[in-house]
Order: structure tokens, then sequence, then C-alpha cells
């Protein structure tokens, strides 16, 4: 099936907790080519209830991605055929998470759990290609640990199970977050597969992205943790790779793309999600002078105008 985009696609990868809809819509705005939804529980959204509202997507950022995770073969491609039944137009793309490392979703065997069972990951990844209208992708890692770095055959049985792109983060889920992403094996799994490969894993800026491009030959960049309170990334990386100059923010200009998270996050999920923007403050200040006393501050907002004004202050070095 045709992909929902041409050309080189910089995208923001899905991220649970951080890359909800306010800040998808607004790396979109900034230049990011394509984002997906946080990770959906198949399971719980058969069950209805909260799993629901992660379906939630911004006429921004429409056409976009779901990312579905699970198990169960028949749920997982029973969700993935309500959601093209139900979000057609706004959904471009089912993608399977096969890569999460996070204990309590390995735990249930999901995630990044599956690339040590590649014979029901292949059932699972079928059983969704055949059920879903839409095209689908698999994003997964290296493999469990360093005794069992598998993504070759992985990528190979994703494909012949019918995934129209992958997408490999190039570190073992033992390592987390920590280390370095590992280019040669998105090379080595793109030289091996017809179908898009995007290559994810330690892009932090325009030399990094141009860094992975060209050691891997991928077809696309899918960006993490280096878009986190930096949504100006995407031009960056898009002016670089056009070969065309880049003007960096300002600081104000940062701050002020803060402040419309505040007011976008509080307007979509109501006054007390501002305790979630703690967390986002602590990406956006990243090298300014006194970051670390005024990430220390914002802890302490309670409401959308605080934290806005304490922002404004900080911009203008006074006292917040």
């Amino acid at each position: 099936m045709k992909l929902p985009f041409d050309g080189f696609p910089i995208m923001l990868a899905p991220m649970a907790g951080f890359t909800d809809m306010t800040y998808r819509a607004l790396c979109r705005e900034q230049g990011c080519d394509f984002t997906f939804s946080e990770m959906v529980s198949a399971k719980g959204l058969s069950f209805g209830g909260k799993s629901a509202e992660l379906l939630e997507t911004s006429p921004v950022e429409r056409p976009c991605g779901i990312q579905l995770f699970g198990r169960e073969p028949s749920i997982m491609a029973d969700m993935a055929k309500r959601i093209c039944d139900e979000y057609h137009g706004d959904v471009a793309l089912i993608d399977i998470n096969m890569g999460c490392p996070a204990p309590k979703i390995t735990g249930n065997g999901e995630g990044s759990a599956l690339m040590k069972e590649p014979l029901h990951a292949a059932k699972v990844i079928e059983s969704v290609s055949k059920a879903s209208s839409l095209p689908v992708s698999v994003k997964f890692r290296k493999g469990w640990d360093k005794t069992s770095e598998n993504y070759l055959d992985f990528a190979k049985m994703a494909e012949q199970s019918g995934a129209s792109m992958v997408t490999l983060h190039g570190r073992t889920r033992e390592q987390m977050y920590s280390g370095t992403a590992d280019w040669d094996a998105i090379a080595t799994v793109k030289a091996a597969l017809s179908i898009p490969v995007i290559g994810n894993g330690d892009v932090t800026d325009a030399k990094s992205a141009l860094a992975l491009k060209a050691h891997t030959n991928c077809d696309g960049i899918m960006i993490g943790r280096g878009a986190l309170g930096n949504p100006h990334i995407f031009p960056e990386i898009k002016a670089a790779i056009a070969g065309m100059p880049f003007t960096p923010p300002t600081e104000q200009e940062r701050m002020a793309i803060a402040i419309r998270h505040i007011e976008g996050i509080v307007a979509h999920k109501g006054p007390r999600s501002v305790v979630e923007m703690r967390k986002h403050i602590a990406y956006y200040v990243r090298g300014m002078r006194g970051a670390s006393a005024f990430r220390a501050a914002a802890t302490r907002a309670s409401t959308a105008e605080e934290m806005v004004g304490m922002i404004r202050r900080f911009v203008e070095g006074g006292e917040f």
C-alpha cells in the first residue's frame, strides 16, 4: 500500500506521556512531516475507556498514524480494522509497537518483548496487515539484549508478514535509552529490505540527521527525545537536507512555543493538566542560563497563568 508521505520524511516518534495531540500539532506547524499517536493498548481499546482518548488527533496533523501495541493477533486485528473504519481520512497509517522497553509493557509480553517471539510477532503483523485497509508499519529495536540481536531476521519477517514500512531504533531493549544507537544495524536492514526503512536513534540536530541519512541510506528519520522541547529541530533538519540556511530560534521564540504548549494542553485536557507541563518545561529550557533553578521553580506552578508568568519573567531575566 502507498505510504502517506513522499520524499524523505522527518517524523516525530510516538512517546508515551510526551507526544500528545497538543505537542504533535506544534511540531507539525514547525515542519514535521508525520506524527503518530502515543501508543495505544489494543486490549484497552477493545474494553473501551481511556485508551480511546489517545486516538484523538488535531486537524493540523491529519492524516497521521496510530500506534497500537499488544500481543493478541485477533484483538490487534480487530482494533486496527476499527480504527480504519471509524477514523477514515484522519488516520493514514497503523504502526505496531514492538520496541517499547518499559517493564510494564514487556512484562505482559508486549512491546520489545515480542522480539523474543518472532514467530508470534509474525502472526500479529500478518493479522493486522490483513485486517487493515491502511498501510501497516512496525517499530522495533536491535533485539532484546546483546546476545539476541535479531533485528535483521525480524525486519525480513515484518516485510514478509505484510508491513509496508519498518522503523528501527538502533538499541536493544537491555540498553533502554543508554549508550549509542547502532546506525550500522539500520544500514544493514535498509540494504536487505525492499520496503522503506526509517532510522531512529541519536538524532538531536541537523548534523546528526545528515550523518544518519548518509551512514544508513535510510528512507526517512524518526526523532524521539531530540524533539522534546525542541519542535524547531524539524525545520532545522529540513533546511540542512535542502542545503538551505537555518536561523536558530531565540530563547524568546523557544519559550513562546512553550507558552503555546501550556495553553494548548490546558485547553485540551483542563486546568489540572498544567502539571504535565513540568516535564516538558525541563526540555524547553535546556542550555539556557538559569535553567536548573527555573526547572525547580516550575515544579511549584499549579496554574497555567502562574507557569506562563514564570516563563515570561525567566526570559526577561527577572526573578521567577
